[in-house]
């Protein structure tokens, strides 16, 4: 009965400083496909996301991202959100799967509140042909992340969320994923159940 479904297609652009400082664009529109126990499609928020990420070794890296959410275009009632973030990431690669882990601080600044949420992903990676991904292959990334969200004013938040992308490789700088992902939100209170279908497409410059 509390399903609520996203459509939540993406593109992002890589663009590479130096071989150790890139910066990453975002555009993100979310879109509801299952609202109120009934199918419709009405567009929710517009997110543009940049990030800039200063690697310290192979496979740590450290990061730093604005990001601002349009609502109230879509919901007079809503409104627009400024997100700052910092991040820690670091990988291995013991043989073919990749193994990511992420940890995440961001300040979520609203009208009247702020929110402070920390997060952490697990993720893996691997090519579905062989032992590396080459041009025209396909590709699995899978990753589950936990959230808390804490504000002056409300209760602590508990999130929990679970997402599997299928990958394509079609030259050396473009890559399309095709997805799903399921959140159970605030699963310390009251459980709201979110279901995404994601796209995404991934330049490199």
């Amino acid at each position: 009965d509390n399903l609520t479904g996203y459509l939540q297609p993406k593109i992002a652009i890589n663009y590479a400083v130096t071989d150790s400082y890139h910066h990453n664009f975002s555009l993100g529109n979310r879109t509801y496909i299952f609202k109120d126990e009934d199918f419709n499609l009405e567009p929710r928020q517009l997110d543009l996301i940049h990030f800039s990420n200063l690697r310290t070794r192979d496979n740590q890296s450290f990061a730093f991202g604005i990001q601002y959410r349009f609502r109230e275009v879509f919901d007079n009632q809503k409104h627009n959100e400024l997100r700052l973030t910092q991040q820690y990431n670091i990988t291995s690669k013991p043989r073919i799967i990749r193994f990511g882990h992420r940890l995440r601080s961001e300040q979520r600044l609203l009208k009247n509140l702020t929110i402070h949420r920390f997060r952490y992903r697990f993720t893996i990676d691997f090519p579905l042909q062989g032992e590396q991904l080459d041009v025209g292959e396909t590709y699995l990334v899978a990753n589950t992340e936990a959230l808390l969200n804490v504000a002056k004013s409300l209760q602590p938040q508990f999130d929990q969320r679970f997402t599997a992308n299928l990958g394509w490789l079609f030259n050396e700088s473009t890559k399309f994923q095709l997805g799903v992902e399921y959140r159970f939100e605030n699963y310390n209170s009251q459980t709201e159940n979110i279901f995404f279908a994601l796209t995404s497409l991934i330049l490199t410059l």
